[in-house]
């Protein structure tokens, strides 16, 4: 642990050296903690709209790619990618961002086969961001969905595996690490998306990976008064809300897709995904308000199971999320665009 005397005697001689009137704000003048690639299924539930939103504020990181990716077979229009990055440019102009950012569509299915695949544009905006030898910044890629793009990104180029670290949304809770889930033990939901996607970033790659299971983000309650607050707040909040209330609609459509039941809450599960990667201790930084297990990262099965393996690559396997901090400083962060109206 780094002596606290050790850090303001540092930062005290620092000062000492500025001409007056020199601002310690002007000399120290920190570099992002990170570039972040986003990657999310935003024509699905919208808890990556809420992510996007939340993450784009973020001052602490730089954002160079944002991805919409597609959804399961029984859920997906076939257009799945395109309307979800034309949803995200939707939200992005009610942020007045959208000349910001410039969402772009990635592949439309999943990966056939392991012998059988082909790049996409996404993943080869993926790989020259990977590869970029101009940036100093360490590169995380924030999926809240499958890892289709991702996966496709590093079978064209392997090399990508050590110059980014992936934080994903994603697979079935660990045996000892977290309770069954309520019902029958189905495979997650972002897993289903793209298992062979999945299991090449897990069994084959050299990624580093930072995942939150599904135990691990269902704790990422919202309350429905605070949406309901929200949506009041105005354009972002009712625009945001609208997507909320439209989500029952869409899954009593889609045979086989669980009904929606009575609550006070909302999952909003891709939250993680800020909180990660931009709500970091500022000495040392690091997601220290949250827990985690480090793993060797485990060979993942056919049916989301996990099996152990000998010299394996170290992973993280998130099991408590900081939900007060995240929601806080989206809440706060949503404030900066309707000032005094959103609680």
């Amino acid at each position: 642990m780094m002596d606290r005397r050790m850090f303001i005697g540092a930062t005290g001689a620092l000062l000492a050296t500025l001409p007056m009137g020199h601002s310690a704000a002007a000399a120290i003048a920190p570099r992002k903690l990170a570039r972040v690639i986003i990657d999310n299924d935003f024509a699905g539930d919208p808890d990556g709209l809420f992510q996007l939103a939340h993450h784009v504020l973020c001052r602490s990181v730089d954002i160079p790619l944002i991805i919409g990716s597609h959804l399961p077979t029984s859920f997906s229009s076939g257009h799945d990618a395109s309307d979800g990055a034309a949803r995200a440019r939707e939200l992005l102009k009610i942020m007045k961002l959208d000349t910001v950012h410039s969402p772009i569509a990635g592949s439309e299915t999943a990966i056939r086969s392991r012998t059988s695949w082909s790049a996409s544009a996404a993943s080869a905006a993926i790989v020259r961001e990977a590869m970029r030898a101009d940036a100093g910044e360490p590169l995380i890629y924030a999926a809240g969905a499958g890892l289709t793009d991702l996966a496709l990104a590093w079978l064209s180029e392997p090399r990508i595996g050590r110059r980014l670290k992936l934080i994903w949304i994603g697979g079935n809770e660990h045996a000892g690490l977290a309770n069954p889930i309520p019902g029958p033990g189905e495979v997650e939901f972002n897993l289903s998306i793209d298992p062979i996607a999945a299991q090449v970033i897990f069994n084959e790659s050299d990624i580093e990976i930072w995942q939150v299971p599904r135990d691990a983000y269902r704790q990422m309650l919202f309350s429905n008064t605070e949406l309901d607050e929200f949506a009041a707040s105005g354009a972002l909040g009712a625009y945001l809300k609208a997507r909320v209330d439209a989500m029952a609609e869409m899954l009593a459509n889609i045979p086989g897709a669980p009904p929606v039941s009575a609550s006070e809450t909302y999952v909003l599960g891709d939250s993680p995904l800020v909180t990660l990667s931009a709500l970091v201790s500022p000495v040392l930084p690091d997601p220290s308000s949250c827990k985690y297990r480090a793993i060797p990262t485990p060979r993942l099965l056919e049916n989301g199971t996990y099996a152990a393996r000998t010299n394996a690559r170290p992973m993280r396997v998130y099991t408590d999320i900081d939900a007060g901090l995240t929601f806080r400083d989206m809440l706060a962060k949503f404030r900066t665009l309707n000032p005094g109206r959103v609680r």
